[in-house]
């Protein structure tokens, strides 16, 4: 008996819920702070903000466990921000987008926790179905 190399549906579906959430917040973070609402007329030095979460980027599409955990904790920084600043903006559309921010890490983490015990998961059931054809 062998045991499938290819992980579940589930696992690749959490994993680009993952990497397109990231990269939602990375695009939304520009667009928010370069053009549609920053703090300055023409745009905001905030925009910097967006240069942690590019790190992980790389981390994700390869598929690293690692970088799946430790953005899963990074992820509620940017989840603080987006409620602080749609409780304190006075501008709605930074309100709007501090809402969409905040799904978007809801999203990240939702996929990112996932992901992980799917994985976990996934090889605990290898292990044990190598073990029983040994």
């Amino acid at each position: 008996m062998t045991t499938s190399a290819l992980p579940p549906a589930s696992v690749s579906a959490s994993r680009w819920l993952a990497v397109g959430s990231l990269l939602g917040l990375i695009v939304l973070g520009l667009a928010w702070e370069l053009w549609l609402a920053p703090l300055r007329p023409g745009g905001s030095w905030l925009a910097l903000k967006v240069l942690p979460l590019v790190v992980p980027l790389a981390g994700l599409l390869k598929n690293r466990m690692y970088t799946y955990r430790w953005v899963s904790l990074m992820v509620w920084l940017y989840f603080t921000e987006g409620v602080v600043r749609a409780w304190s903006d006075t501008n709605g559309v930074g309100q709007v987008l501090a809402l969409i921010q905040v799904l978007l890490c809801l999203a990240l983490f939702t996929a990112c926790a996932w992901h992980v015990r799917l994985r976990l998961r996934h090889a605990a059931q290898a292990r044990s179905l190598e073990g029983a054809t040994q």
